[in-house]
């Protein structure tokens, strides 16, 4: 496709995934090929007459149930593709990328491949210029990732290497990266693994699920004196509903699925000014007394 036209490009052709959208709002997904057919509960789609219409499209099926055409976006992707284990959602993804800058031609090391869908963000962002370096400890998940990858882009990236091991023991301490990307049980880790491939100015970020694993992470950054402080966020999503002038939150909500934390790496040798606060009373569960500073 890469020949194609902007014009050519946007009319489907065979092999290219569809999205049907029924007059519910219900998604289904389908690849096209020659002589295919897609039955429905109400008639059959023939792919045939789908091959050559532009996106955006109504489709009927023999019985003339009406479907919206088009083609998948990344987010319908990986929430249908195949998972061993959860995903990276589409929020998180879209702000790791977000946080930690990814642009193309960025080397990227990330650990905790999980079913590939960061992955997928990563190497979509980095570009062709760009490269993703990307460790799992499990055969099973690297399996799948390699699955999902290569069918989204229709073939093995140029640009990505998939390594199964452990980061710490696998990791080339002698190449150099712009970013860390870390989903992994234990990310605490590999901080010093990150403080030696990290060019100086580039991002450590982990995505975790629990406040344990948040403290830890932040302690572990904190007590390394390589980086800056570490800054933590979460994202929420909530949709809203519009009906003519009733207009209101959705009942459901994409809520909590994990913590991004994030520093950067400073240049050897530098510790970073210590910033003026004044932590809480047990925070470091200490008795008030030996936990009280003189820090103005």
């Amino acid at each position: 496709m890469t020949d194609m036209t902007p014009s050519e490009k946007a009319l489907f052709h065979y092999g290219d995934r569809v999205q049907l959208t029924d007059a519910k709002g219900k998604l289904h997904t389908i690849t096209l090929k020659e002589a295919g057919e897609w039955h429905t509960h109400k008639g059959w789609l023939i792919h045939d007459q789908i091959v050559g219409l532009p996106e955006g499209s109504v489709v009927e099926t023999t019985a003339g149930l009406k479907f919206l055409a088009f083609r998948p976006l990344l987010a319908d992707y990986v929430l249908s593709m195949p998972r061993g284990a959860t995903i990276v959602y589409p929020k998180d993804a879209a702000m790791i990328v977000g946080l930690a800058d990814i642009a193309p031609g960025s080397r990227v090391l990330e650990a905790g491949v999980g079913s590939g869908a960061l992955t997928i963000s990563l190497l979509r962002a980095t570009g062709e210029s760009g490269l993703v370096d990307s460790f799992e400890r499990r055969n099973d998940f690297a399996d799948i990732a390699t699955r999902n990858v290569t069918e989204y882009f229709r073939g093995m990236p140029a640009n990505w290497s998939l390594t199964v091991g452990s980061l710490q023991d696998e990791v080339d301490r002698d190449k150099r990266y712009d970013r860390i990307v870390l989903d992994m049980l234990a990310p605490w880790e590999c901080v010093e693994m990150a403080m030696d491939v990290l060019d100086p100015g580039g991002v450590l970020l982990a995505y975790v699920a629990t406040t344990t694993q948040l403290s830890q992470m932040a302690e572990t950054i904190k007590d390394s004196a390589g980086f800056t402080e570490p800054e933590s966020t979460e994202t929420i999503i909530r949709g809203w509903h519009h009906e003519g002038l009733a207009v209101r939150p959705q009942h459901r909500m994409i809520g909590h699925t994990g913590f991004l934390i994030m520093a950067r790496r400073l240049a050897p040798g530098i510790t970073a000014p210590l910033r003026r606060r004044r932590p809480s009373k047990g925070a470091y569960g200490l008795p008030a007394e030996e936990g009280s500073t003189s820090e103005q």
